[in-house]
């Protein structure tokens, strides 16, 4: 029998279309369908300045909006060749870690959902809430902040708002341990995930899988170990890893990765001064202090051309990966020399993951499709695009 599964399926994380093959209720092949969620973001960004893409590339993997900019920024900071002061790069951390755990919240929240633990969706998304008032706090938006600049950032911490982090964090490793007392052993759950789309270290590999699915297989991969950026060599995290590749190993990796997350926030939030730059010294990137724009007619005038004509980035193309949530999350950008981007692509942890479902689905049973494919945490604008 042949069905499709989709594309308005509410436990396909996005508009998916699966056409399943079935034998009874196992499945013998499987032909993902996608692109219903596809935006013409990469082609959009060729129309927009350097500065103005932040904004878009936000958009594709949208529960990890922030991994998406830093990404970009930081290819777009190679070609101009210019290096963050110290005190821009811890904040960078210390978003990009809430971020994590942000995604990771939605993906746990959804996941227990989809298997039947109503309870770890409501109990996720009263944590989220707060990962969200922080947003609104950094930058006025509560999704999609646009805080991460390229030299820098958008402006300096708000008052309070390291206090605020530190609540959360005081708050949420207990709030984890709830989760886990709902969800690591219950019975249910491990006959519904153990065993499950298990896939192994080759494989993942070879479909270009990294990230909590690779580690769970076995592997030690995690591009803030192999390729650091933002100086994560001199922070103490450990990777998790797991050995079986099932739905259960998945699960308990991005549990543990809260916790390793919760550790570097709290590191970074040491390092970050109370006053200091949230920006590069060079007025061709980075507009003048305000102060400055209303007293210096130099300034005024750097402060229009910025906001009038952004500023021309050196002909070339760089890649820079970047550890987000689903893995190794990269962009690629081209520039021709002028003050927008020939070309901006993004390399989909997502679009890796869709194309391997066979991988972890054929031979399964038709009810632990929607288990493997709550697993792979995948989020279909990032996919799309």
């Amino acid at each position: 029998m042949t069905v499709n599964m989709g594309p308005q399926h509410p436990s396909t994380h996005g508009v998916l279309r699966l056409v399943l093959e079935l034998d009874g209720e196992t499945v013998v092949s499987v032909s993902p369908t996608i692109g219903y969620l596809h935006t013409g973001i990469e082609k959009t960004a060729e129309q927009k300045k350097w500065q103005q893409v932040i904004p878009l590339v936000e958009r594709m993997d949208y529960l990890a909006a922030q991994s998406n900019s830093l990404a970009f920024c930081l290819s777009v900071e190679k070609l101009l060749d210019i290096e963050v002061p110290d005190r821009v790069r811890w904040i960078r951390v210390l978003i990009a870690e809430l971020q994590r755990i942000s995604s990771h919240l939605v993906w746990f929240g959804t996941h227990a959902m989809e298997i039947g633990a109503i309870t770890g969706m409501l109990y996720a998304f009263r944590e989220r809430e707060l990962l969200m008032n922080l947003n609104e706090l950094l930058a006025g938006f509560r999704f999609f902040p646009s805080y991460i600049r390229v030299g820098g950032l958008r402006e300096d911490l708000p008052r309070g708002y390291k206090e605020a982090v530190t609540a959360f964090l005081d708050r949420f490793p207990g709030k984890l341990d709830e989760y886990e007392t709902l969800i690591t052993k219950n019975p249910i759950w491990l006959d519904r995930t153990r065993g499950v789309g298990a896939i192994s270290l080759e494989d993942a590999y070879a479909w270009g899988l990294f990230g909590p699915i690779a580690r769970a297989a076995g592997g030690d991969y995690d591009v803030r170990r192999a390729f650091p950026y933002l100086g994560y060599e001199t922070f103490d995290f450990d990777v998790i890893g797991a050995s079986n590749g099932d739905v259960y190993d998945r699960y308990l990796v991005r549990v543990a990765e809260m916790r390793e997350s919760v550790k570097i926030c709290r590191q970074a939030l040491e390092r970050i001064d109370p006053v200091g730059a949230w920006g590069v010294d060079d007025p061709r990137i980075v507009p003048p202090p305000k102060d400055r724009v209303y007293t210096e007619m130099e300034a005024l005038i750097q402060h229009f051309l910025i906001y009038s004509q952004g500023f021309n980035v050196p002909a070339g193309e760089a890649y820079v990966p970047v550890e987000g949530p689903r893995g190794e999350h990269g962009c690629y950008v081209v520039s021709d020399g002028s003050n927008r981007p020939w070309r901006v692509h993004m390399r989909s942890p997502g679009l890796m993951a869709s194309q391997a479902l066979h991988k972890f689905i054929v031979g399964g049973m038709i009810a632990d499709v929607i288990a493997v494919i709550g697993s792979l945490d995948v989020v279909m604008g990032d996919v799309d695009r």
